[in-house]
């Protein structure tokens, strides 16, 4: 059920006590407020349904971890479903079921975020829940105890899957290539060893640091009101007292240009379909928006799907590629990698899949892209923010990973006009910046087992 992700959305920064109703449409308002705690709150009212999806995002992530911790924040999020003062193991789960509720938790480099979604009457019950973990965990030395075996829960987890799944092992040691020497250099489910290693201290330690409503953004999307949700938020989480030790330091960091090219081979029995990737330094939404926005809308054009440049050209008319595209990870606090991906098809080498496809990159970033091209997928991707809305959990994870991360409240709601407003020069200066013929990259091979392919 819980589960940690490898990348988030972006961010921002609340303003006390202030609602946006009048930069954004009729039906959609946010408002934010904070309590004296230092809990910052949002409230995304949406009264279609008498529905409510509350979540807690609390700032940190395995970019928070010290050396030789790496996992903690991850198996943290586990520990936080087991016992209380108040809760037996199990009674947090079976409390949410008996109302007919869903609940889940996940974990980022950057973030670690819990919610339910209940109908409307439940909503103190579930900040009653969360107030309870976040001040009364238990956490021992006891063998049979929650932070041991859920420890041995993880394990088994990265077994599954990282150590189990070709694909991942492979994107796994891209990435700590890419981000070597960064806080994101490990994967946020950690390194056996270290998980292994994590003591029941760790996770007092953890806990005590960062489970603490100065470093915790509420948000509240669904039938309700900022007045109703300051009302119970004051009486569950305002009697918090912050610990005080949280002082707002992350370990974010710039992330160095690549600078040499480097190529991995990973191969496998259970590899049915070879994969060539090229990842290259891409940027963020936080560190440089327009260029983000940018580079997102000509990704799009470039390799965004079966109608997209790359696809129709590899796939539909030279027939080298059974798929083939481009993507960004623009949504981490910190620049993300930009990449270029192809499966070739049968009979093609992976050499002739990376001369073709090179060769089509260049062709398309020399010949540019057309007006109409851009404007489509502009379209697409502002209509898609806008059918968003109609999902109160998406709503509600967007706004907290924003916040999550430090970005601003404008740039969110501004975000359809934003895009809209991207010329076609600037996503093909973005792209031809990214993936320029001089620049270094590292390139990754998926394999069968030799002799396979």
């Amino acid at each position: 059920m819980k589960h940690w992700i490898s990348g988030g959305l972006t961010a921002m920064v609340l303003c006390g006590g202030t609602a946006f109703a009048e930069e954004a449409a009729d039906a959609w308002a946010p408002e934010t407020f904070t309590l004296d705690n230092g809990m910052d709150v949002v409230v995304l009212p949406d009264h279609r349904a008498p529905v409510v999806t509350h979540m807690i995002w609390y700032k940190v992530g395995a970019v928070d971890e010290d050396p030789g911790k790496s996992g903690i924040a991850h198996l943290f999020e586990h520990v936080m479903f087991k016992e209380t003062d108040d809760l037996e193991d199990g009674e947090f789960d079976s409390t949410i079921a008996r109302v007919g509720g869903q609940h889940n938790a996940f974990t980022s480099w950057d973030y670690t975020a819990y919610y339910q979604r209940v109908a409307k009457q439940h909503l103190g019950k579930m900040m009653e829940l969360e107030a309870e973990r976040m001040t009364d965990l238990i956490i021992d030395e006891d063998p049979e105890g929650s932070f041991i075996t859920e420890r041995d829960v993880v394990k088994e987890e990265r077994r599954q899957r990282v150590d189990n799944n070709p694909g991942v092992i492979l994107r796994e040691q891209v990435l700590a290539e890419f981000w070597k020497d960064h806080p994101y250099e490990i994967t946020v489910i950690g390194r056996m060893d270290e998980v292994e290693a994590l003591t029941p201290q760790d996770g007092i330690d953890f806990y005590k640091k960062y489970y603490s409503p100065e470093n915790t953004i509420l948000v509240v999307a669904g039938d309700v009101t900022g007045d109703e949700v300051r009302a119970l938020a004051e009486e569950h989480y305002g009697k918090i007292e912050p610990s005080g030790l949280v002082d707002g330091t992350r370990k974010w960091a710039d992330v160095p240009a690549l600078t040499e090219t480097k190529e991995l081979t990973h191969s496998d029995p259970k590899v049915r379909q070879p994969v060539w990737y090229r990842y290259y330094n891409g940027t963020s939404q936080l560190r440089d928006r327009d260029f983000s926005l940018a580079l997102d809308v000509g990704l799009d054009v470039l390799g965004g799907g079966n109608t997209s440049l790359l696809y129709v050209a590899l796939v539909e008319e030279q027939k080298v590629a059974v798929n083939a595209g481009t993507f960004a990870w623009t949504g981490l606090h910190d620049d993300g990698p930009a990449v270029i991906y192809a499966t070739p098809s049968p009979g093609v080498s992976m050499e002739e899949l990376e001369t073709a496809v090179m060769a089509e990159i260049s062709s398309l970033l020399e010949t540019g892209f057309s007006d109409e091209d851009v404007e489509r997928v502009r379209n697409s991707m502002a209509a898609s923010a806008i059918y968003a809305r109609d999902n109160q959990q998406n709503m509600a994870q967007l706004f907290g990973s924003w916040m999550a991360i430090g970005g601003s409240i404008e740039d969110l709601m501004s975000y359809e006009d934003d895009i809209r407003a991207i010329t076609t020069e600037q996503a093909l200066s973005a792209v031809r910046k990214v993936f320029a013929a001089d620049n270094h990259y590292i390139e990754a091979h998926l394999l069968p087992e030799e002799g396979e392919f």
